[in-house]
């Protein structure tokens, strides 16, 4: 996969190039919204949202992150990811604690109770897996793909500011 934001797959004058059905990113949103509707119903009993959802795997993977360090993680700016860190905190999964030695940094740290809701999430993944359809080689597969197509994409958008920068 390429890096650059010129499309070829098609000529520009191609009048279907414009259908909506030959929009990837059409396509990766009616996915993202799918996916979405089935961790709505899985992460009911646990009581979370999707995007908080995220935030636990993360710190269920490393707890104690600086806030900075889990919006990079999870591409979420500080506008985002502060409400969501709120309602956490609210629950009782997370505490937020001001650095000692730099009080511009927040750390995130799981409570006793959003470690121990750790084992109760852990029958979603499965279940997600088996709402696809796709054998674990194939979700393996498709995810690798997605991640060349995020890099891709990033590179593209990062050289495209470039251009208008100097424009």
């Amino acid at each position: 996969m390429t890096a650059s934001p010129t499309p070829s797959a098609a000529p520009a004058t191609d009048p279907d190039w414009l259908r909506l059905d030959r929009q990837i990113c059409f396509s990766l949103n009616a996915a993202s919204r799918a996916f979405n509707s089935v961790y709505r119903v899985l992460l009911k009993d646990l009581g979370l949202t999707y995007p908080q959802y995220l935030v636990m795997l993360v710190l269920w993977e490393r707890d104690g992150m600086p806030v900075k360090q889990l919006g990079e993680q999870l591409r979420l700016d500080s506008g985002t990811l502060s409400p969501l860190l709120k309602r956490l905190e609210a629950a009782g999964l997370v505490r937020r604690e001001r650095s000692a030695s730099d009080e511009r940094s927040v750390r995130v740290t799981l409570t006793g109770e959003g470690a121990a809701l750790r084992e109760r999430a852990l029958e979603v993944p499965r279940r997600i897996a088996a709402a696809t359809g796709a054998d674990p080689a194939e979700i393996e597969q498709l995810r690798a793909r997605l991640d060349l197509l995020t890099g891709a994409l990033d590179a593209a958008a990062r050289e495209l500011e470039q251009d208008q920068a100097r424009h």
